[in-house]
């Protein structure tokens, strides 16, 4: 017995006697010297692991001991080595393409079963293998289009780029270039996204669980980071199409150390225009690029940034430009292998400008802001990873300068007030692997706003800036009874809200889980329009004096399975908001300097079930995505006299989409053949159409039904496409292929819109629908060397 105590004691003595050491380094790709995020670091024998974040850096800290690793990722080979850790060790690994793998990569999320036991859910990951062999309109891979094959996703319209996300707004989602914020996220009024597929190196979509680290929108986070640059070999990549083209160029501009990136697009159809007698003009161009520069082994500078254009004419009446501009230097620090920073300073711009020669005047506004982010991800034990940091912006919205374009127009200049606020966040977020089975993420975000000093801000009768007629049951704008200007550094008004983050993963076995989540947001910036769809035309102000942050709260539960080639995903979600502001009837949007005027606060509100199949290997691959969802808003008066819209009851959001079904499948046939196809089913947007007319002071006044209580009709189409690359197995640097493909193949009429008018033939009134879309063929050539 004694024997037994003293083995028993010498064991113990080994084991905690046993020191830990931390393995570290960074992944990239072998033929690019490109960072690669999202690998998976596995420790088989201890069934634990790490995953490269957004820099490709990693970190895991184990017991004294000799070790088999493995690095893997999708799409390529995966890396096995044997580590002996009894010091700290650095080990950096490149991973090489798996060429026998079909180009065509499927949505990453969930990949492994480390991720089954990741407590992040409601994410979903594209690269652009993914995107660039999905059909779309027009033959130019888009981004965005392929977002909304994912569950929860759905388009804002037909040909819009906008987004809405789990019945959200498309203000409600943040979405980011390199950190940077884009304001708009369409080119051609939505008939091509900004993102340039051949420049982006990943792209994630937080769908609810958002972590802590970001803020300011209560709807969605769609993450893109460029690629940095081949620090290998000059090569250059491109495309040309039917309707627009693009190419992008990176190589070393010091092997190993330093990189150059860039990359350009540009739509030409407007120059067969006046082939047709047709003096219209529209189309855009933009501009990516990126130098990274790797100082040392502890430090990396990058310098990003993107620069594009619309430009739209109708003859020589109208000209309108618009677009976006960010600039992002950004600094990765390693202070130790268990800590990590990067610090961002970024500008971002989003201007608008129109020109209206037939009455001789000219419009701009837009947005700037600079922020300043400083992040951090400490790697404190094998258990616990600790992320924080800080950010600040600084805003400067213009809402709009009008200036007569010559001495003979009839137009006053008029100068809209320019507003001014200042946002910040401080955040900590923390992984917690509490055993084998349970993990959790938790986070606090505290964000404050201050809306700053400016001149002429209005001053309504007990704080009311709109009233309401009791007698015509309508809200009018109220009369300003004193105006007041303010100095920059006065604050108007200050907002602080604190935004608890929440996830929990429990593995029931090791192809299975369940996942909850809670996430509250605050948003400060408001997206005013009369559209359903995002348009130049949108007015975007800042909370204030008169105007609330929204504020919202999300719950969603989920269970997840990996099986043999398959895997399976069942999320339910309910989102509630407040403050959520919607315009008056007969508002008037444009060159509004008081907009707190023909706006009323209410609540939305949303929920669903979302399901998403999918099949990663084989020759066949693809996936199936259905969303059962319901979005709603409601607002009510202000007291009991009140109508409020929609008589103060609930009313079918303009996104709301009962049913939305996404198939997309990807074919191998040969190494020269892929094919593919969408299939995409959607509710029909809500509407609200007029019930009959009368007429008064010999004026026709239309009469309408409840707000968005019908519907347009249903929403579908399907797409196909065929790649073929005629030598797949060249060795020449130059390599290419062809693909062709068709947009709406049966050529179904998706309606819109639905207008209403007089036939003057019959003397009737009748609806029109409009319809952008018919079948559309197109074929792209695309090049690589």
């Amino acid at each position: 017995m004694k024997k037994t105590l003293f083995l028993l004691f010498l064991f113990s003595n080994i084991l905690f006697g046993q020191e830990k050491y931390t393995l570290s380094g960074t992944l990239i790709e072998t033929e690019t010297g490109e960072t690669l995020i999202g690998v998976n670091v596995l420790i088989p024998s201890l069934q634990t692991g790490a995953i490269t974040n957004e820099y490709g850096y990693y970190s895991i800290t184990l017991l004294e001991g000799e070790y088999e690793v493995f690095y893997s990722s999708l799409g390529f080979n995966t890396e096995k080595t044997t580590i002996n850790l009894i010091e700290n060790i650095i080990k950096n690994v490149s991973l090489a393409e798996n060429l026998e793998q079909l180009d065509a990569v499927i949505i990453e999320v969930d990949n492994e079963k480390l991720n089954i036991r990741d407590p992040q859910m409601s994410v979903n990951t594209l690269n652009s293998k993914t995107i660039k062999n999905i059909p779309v309109v027009l033959g130019e891979a888009d981004v965005l289009k392929a977002l909304t094959l994912l569950p929860g996703v759905t388009n804002a319209g037909e040909g819009a780029s906008g987004f809405n996300v789990r019945g959200g707004a498309a203000d409600q989602n943040l979405v980011l270039l390199d950190e940077a914020t884009l304001y708009s996220s369409s080119h051609l009024f939505g008939f091509f996204s900004v993102f340039n597929p051949d420049a982006i190196k990943d792209l994630t979509l937080y769908k609810g669980g958002i972590p802590a680290k970001f803020g300011g929108r209560i709807s969605s986070v769609l993450d893109i980071y460029q690629k940095d640059g081949n620090k290998k070999k000059f090569k250059g990549t491109g495309g040309i199409g039917l309707v627009a083209s693009r190419l992008l160029l990176e190589g070393p501009i010091k092997k190993d150390t330093a990189s150059f990136l860039i990359g350009g697009r540009s739509s030409y159809a407007h120059l067969f225009l006046p082939l047709f007698d047709n003096d219209n003009i529209a189309y855009f161009y933009d501009l990516n690029t990126k130098v990274s520069y790797n100082v040392n082994d502890n430090n990396k500078l990058f310098l990003s940034g993107y620069f594009g254009r619309d430009v739209f004419r109708i003859s020589d009446s109208f000209s309108n430009t618009f677009g976006n501009t960010t600039l992002n230097l950004r600094w990765n620090h390693l202070f130790n292998e268990k800590l990590f920073s990067n610090l961002s300073l970024i500008y971002s711009d989003y201007y608008y400008g129109l020109e209206l020669t037939f009455v001789d005047f000219q419009f701009d506004s837009g947005i700037q802001n600079m922020n300043l982010k400083y992040d951090f991800t400490h790697y404190l034990s094998d258990k616990i990873d600790l992320h924080y940091g800080l950010n600040s912006i600084y805003y400067k919205f213009n809402p709009g300068n009008i200036k007569p374009l010559g001495d003979s127009s009839g137009i006053n200049p008029l100068k809209l007030t320019d507003k001014f606020a200042f946002e910040n966040g401080l955040y900590v977020d923390a992984e917690f692997k509490i055993s084998e089975k349970l993990a959790i993420q938790a986070g606090l975000r505290l964000s404050t706003f201050n809306r700053l000093g400016q001149d002429e801000l209005q001053v309504y009768e007990n704080g009311n800036s709109i009233i309401y007629n009791s007698e015509l049951d309508i809200y009018q704008k109220a009369s300003p009874i004193d105006t007041l200007n303010f100095k920059r550094s006065e604050t108007i008004r200050s907002f602080a809200n604190l935004e608890p983050r929440l996830s929990i993963a429990y593995l029931l076995n090791e192809t299975s889980s369940v996942k909850l989540s809670y996430n509250r947001m605050s948003q400060y910036i408001h997206l005013i329009s009369n559209t359903t769809s995002p348009t130049p035309f949108d007015i975007y102000v800042p909370s204030g004096k008169y105007i609330e942050p929204q504020l919202a709260d999300q719950v969603a539960i989920g269970y997840f399975k990996t099986f043999n080639n398959y895997s399976f995903a069942v999320e339910s979600f309910y989102k509630k908001v407040s403050n959520r502001l919607d315009y008056v009837d007969d508002a008037d949007l444009i060159a509004n300097n008081a907009v707190e005027q023909i706006l009323l606060k209410g609540e939305a509100r949303a929920y669903g079930l979302e399901l998403l199949f999918r099949k990663d290997k084989g020759k066949l691959k693809g996936w199936i995505a259905y969303t059962l969802s319901k979005s709603e808003q409601k607002t009510p008066g202000r007291n009991n006299t009140e109508s409020g819209i929609n008589n103060g009851n609930w009313y079918n959001s303009p996104w709301d989409k009962t049913h939305d079904i996404s198939i997309t499948a990807q074919y191998e046939f040969s190494k020269k053949w892929l094919f593919g196809a969408n299939l995409v089913y959607q509710t029909g947007q809500p509407t609200t159409y007029p019930l009959g007319q009368y007429e008064f002071n010999d004026l026709v006044i239309p009469v309408y039904e409840d707000r968005n209580s019908s519907r347009l009709s249903s929403y579908h189409h399907i797409d196909i496409s065929a790649t073929w690359t005629p030598k797949p197995n060249s060795k020449k640097r130059w390599k290419s292929e062809w693909v062709f493909s068709i947009y709406n193949l049966y050529n179904r009429k998706n309606a819109a819109s639905v207008s209403f008018r007089e036939n003057t033939d019959i003397q009737k009134n009748e609806a029109v629908k409009l319809s952008i879309f018919g079948i559309i063929p197109s074929v792209t050539y695309n090049f690589k060397f």
